[in-house]
């Protein structure tokens, strides 16, 4: 009898937590939603601010955090992958490769305000205060991520796979190259979109290194310029300028990019396992 009290004890308090977790979910989602899309029209999403009609617009927003998003997956990706590749296929101490794995452990659990102190003494000095100092800030926030996911799905494919590889004559690279990359790329997809996602959300960080003008430019050119993305333009309005109305329009625009990234990560990592199983 007490057992069986226990267990609808537990299975009460489980549903009391998802109805929970669930309605802070769609209240948050509620309410940025109401406040925030009737400010959102075509004309906020495809002008610039002008402080002479006193009108608001979020292209150059848009358009920074697209730069940034393509700077940041450009160096991270290859940095990260190889990493990964290194640690898992061709070192040979253990010792040293738990050693760099802790250390990226650490690395991910460090508040992102210090990463932007980083990246302001380290790069912002040298590059001044540009998109490009914020992506390479953003690097070193998003390099455990693509690592670590990488190594996972790295682990995951079949050593038989590398024996027949080998068994037929082929190098360590090429085995590598043709068999295990093919087969664990969707891991590698998924680690990418979940940075893209951090990229997004980040604020901290790009507020010591990329700066806060609403600047439109070309790609170079905005790189090496100072530039706010749209987390950085939602506090500039929120809190600088007291643009509520602004600052819930670019939240929910936020919220449905994160949407978006979230359902796609998950739709590439079933679509890769729908692929392996046939």
């Amino acid at each position: 009898m007490k057992r069986k009290i226990y267990i609808v004890l537990m299975k009460v308090l489980m549903l009391i937590s998802i109805f929970v977790t669930a309605a802070l979910l769609f209240f948050l989602l509620g309410y940025v939603f109401v406040k925030g899309i009737p400010n959102i029209s075509w004309e906020f999403l495809t002008t610039k601010p002008s402080y002479i009609s006193g009108k608001i617009g979020i292209l150059p927003d848009i358009l920074n955090t697209v730069y940034i998003v393509l700077a940041t997956i450009v160096l991270v990706l290859p940095l990260g992958v190889g990493a990964a590749i290194y640690l898992t296929e061709y070192a040979k101490n253990k010792k040293v490769s738990m050693a760099i794995e802790y250390a990226c452990e650490i690395l991910s659990g460090i508040p992102s305000v210090i990463f932007g102190l980083v990246g302001m003494l380290l790069f912002s000095n040298n590059f001044g205060t540009c998109l490009l100092a914020g992506a390479l800030t953003l690097v070193i926030m998003n390099l455990p991520t693509i690592m670590r996911t990488t190594q996972e799905s790295l682990k995951t494919v079949p050593q038989s796979l590398r024996e027949g590889a080998f068994g037929l004559g082929a190098g360590k690279w090429r085995v590598i190259r043709t068999v295990v990359l093919p087969n664990c790329v969707d891991g590698i997809i998924t680690g990418c979109i979940l940075s893209v996602g951090r990229v997004l959300s980040e604020s901290a960080a790009l507020l010591f290194t990329a700066g806060f003008a609403h600047i439109i430019d070309g790609v170079a050119s905005a790189l090496v310029s100072p530039g706010a993305t749209l987390t950085v333009a939602l506090y500039v309005y929120a809190k600088e300028e007291g643009e509520f109305g602004v600052a819930f329009a670019i939240a929910a625009i936020l919220i449905i990019l994160t949407l978006i990234i979230n359902f796609s990560a998950d739709m590439v990592g079933k679509y890769f396992e729908k692929r392996r199983s046939l």
